[in-house]
């Protein structure tokens, strides 16, 4: 794919370089098959004999440059008609004050990667960070006479996600031809699946617990699945330059070096897109929702879930009405969430924005339209009017035959689920864990199979969720690690704990060593030998100890005799320094209160 990584289309010129410098330029003929009625948008078409089959982009105008070995399109004047929707922005000059007789309803869209080998409709390697537009070949590019290959996989993982969503798996389903022209689809289309999904009518149990909160049992709120279907990812744009592709470039200056990188590596990556119903009313109810969605397909082990990256990407399409009506208001979806905090803000933002709108008599200003989230400015901004499913034109894709699954395919699949979030909740709280840190441990997979495995090897459950949830996620957290790449071992902390048990070692030794078990991995009995950490737990011992502090401390005695029990504290705070934190906390409780007494 040499060619395409050279490829250079100069704005405002006629030709096209293939290499580096000193490479005879050739003409290239281009010519406009699409214009939009507002002139935002022109498809081109590239046409170079000597080239291989061409590649069909569209955007307001190209620059194909080797920097960063991505593909770059630049912006022109013709997209200065976005001003036109940037005028209908935020709603600001409505301010801020609600009757609080609104309420938001509130459906969401969630993209999830899968985690396959290769990509969706042919064998590029599907994966993250690699070099840009080097895990691209005909198929994925849409050249001519290729014939895309549905990944087994695929199937597989999106049915294992829509059994944990409870769905209704369709044994046959089929493959469409989802059309629009955009700079990230290099086929001008993307294969989906419309009108026959391979999943339908799912629902999922979304805990609503909250730090601070006080109960006993898991809130939750249920939110219904519409669908569950596959397709394959788009190319990944990265805008550059003074507004990107929405500045008003045209004659030149820092408005024409606006311009987007497109990396062809993420085009034809299998996806599954969720759908729910509009059952959220809040912003805290969709971002709940949104994390336990992470949870579920981590648990699974079919996508990373890692919303940096793009694996999980969430659309919130959201509408606002009178509370108490039936009728839903007109609905606008919010692109570009990459947080689940952006999920909540987002949505607050909109009910404020629309029902703000709706009070000043203003609701004809309420479009369906897709807008993005600026994270920066804390508001929604109009991106484009919404496409409705006709504007997509979509029909069965003919290089596809129907996806007819396997008799009891489903069922083989169901046999080998893992423990899901909801179930592994549950069971945590039937150990006695309180409901805070039994959210902590389910809260990902990585702590939950550690959990696990410290209490397998025989530590007691409410000891080790203290030490995991506690001192270890601070030291982790502290170096910046995750519990993956921890070498304390599950086995080493039940045996750390099980030293504490048996008095060899008291609590405070234990923290001691722990960072240093965190970083080597040692066994932690061999670390408390080999620093002499060893509890003192022979009264002979001890009790001479005592006695000597006793002895060098006769005005705190008679203090203490006199009716000041509180010094109680200053003796064991003593036998504990001169003991070097050695003695056995208990065994000195007692001999101190022996001694002090006779």
């Amino acid at each position: 794919m040499t060619w395409l990584r050279q490829l250079r289309y100069r704005r405002g010129g006629a030709s096209v370089g293939r290499g580096g410098p000193g490479h005879k330029h050739k003409q290239v003929v281009a010519s406009s098959c699409f214009t939009s009625a507002n002139n935002t948008c022109r498809c081109l078409r590239l046409r170079l004999s000597s080239f291989p089959p061409p590649l069909s982009l569209c955007s307001s105008g190209f620059n194909f440059s080797q920097k960063k070995r991505n593909l770059r399109l630049c912006s022109s004047s013709a997209a200065s008609s976005s001003s036109v929707l940037e005028k209908r922005e935020s709603g600001e000059s409505s301010g801020v004050g609600l009757s609080g007789e609104w309420e938001a309803v509130i459906g969401v869209e969630t993209h999830v990667q899968l985690k396959t080998e290769t990509k969706a409709f042919c064998s590029c390697k599907s994966a993250y960070g690699n070099e840009p537009n080097t895990n691209v070949c005909s198929v994925c590019l849409g050249h001519p006479g290729m014939l895309p290959a549905l990944n087994k996989k695929v199937v597989d993982l999106a049915i294992k996600t829509g059994l944990a969503l409870n769905c209704e798996i369709h044994q046959q389903s089929k493959f469409d031809r989802k059309q629009y022209f955009y700079g990230d689809l290099p086929k001008g289309y993307q294969i989906s699946q419309n009108d026959r999904p391979i999943a339908t009518n799912g629902s999922v149990k979304v805990p609503m617990f909250v730090v601070g909160m006080q109960t006993e049992v898991f809130p939750a709120c249920d939110v219904r699945i519409h669908r569950l279907h596959i397709e394959e990812d788009t190319a990944k744009l990265t805008h550059e330059g003074a507004d990107s592709l929405a500045s008003s470039g045209g004659g030149g200056g820092e408005a024409s070096k606006a311009s987007t990188l497109a990396d062809y590596n993420r085009a034809g990556v299998p996806l599954i897109e969720i759908v729910t119903e509009p059952d959220m009313r809040t912003g805290e109810e969709a971002a709940a929702y949104a994390q336990e969605l992470r949870r579920i397909v981590r648990f699974l082990g079919v996508s990373s879930g890692n919303m940096q990256e793009g694996s999980l990407r969430c659309d919130v399409n959201i509408s606002v009405r009178r509370k108490g009506e039936e009728k839903l208001g007109t609905k606008v979806e919010v692109k570009n969430l990459n947080s689940f905090s952006a999920v909540k803000a987002a949505v607050e933002f909109e009910l404020k924005r629309q029902s703000s709108l709706l009070e000043d008599g203003r609701g004809d200003e309420i479009i369906q339209e897709t807008r993005l989230w600026d994270e920066n400015k804390s508001q929604t901004q109009s991106m484009r009017s919404k496409e409705a499913a006709a504007d997509y034109r979509y029909f069965r894709e003919p290089d596809l035959p129907f996806l007819n699954l396997k008799e009891k395919q489903a069922e083989s699949i169901s046999e080998e689920m893992p423990e899901l979030p909801c179930a592994v909740r549950d069971r945590y709280l039937s150990l006695g864990l309180p409901v805070a840190d039994t959210s902590i441990l389910a809260d990902d997979v990585g702590t939950k199979d550690y959990f696990d495995q410290c209490v397998a090897a025989g530590a007691n459950a409410k000891v080790a969720c203290n030490w995991i949830v506690g001192d270890i996620a601070a030291l982790l957290k502290e170096k910046k690690s995750s519990i993956e790449e921890c070498k304390l071992t599950p086995e080493s902390l039940a045996k750390m704990i099980q030293l504490i048990s048996d008095g060899t070692i008291s609590g405070k030794i234990a923290k001691q060593i722990l960072p240093d078990l965190l970083d080597s991995g040692k066994d932690p009995q061999a670390v408390v030998e080999e620093k002499g950490l060893v509890q003192i737990s022979d009264s002979g011992e001890l009790e001479g100890l005592i006695q000597d502090i006793i002895d060098n401390n006769p005005k705190q005695v008679e203090q203490y005799r006199g009716g000041k029990t509180k010094l109680f504290g200053f003796f064991v705070g003593q036998v504990m320094k001169a003991s070097k934190g050695r003695a056995n906390p208990k065994l000195v409780n007692e001999l101190v209160t022996k001694l002090l007494n006779n």
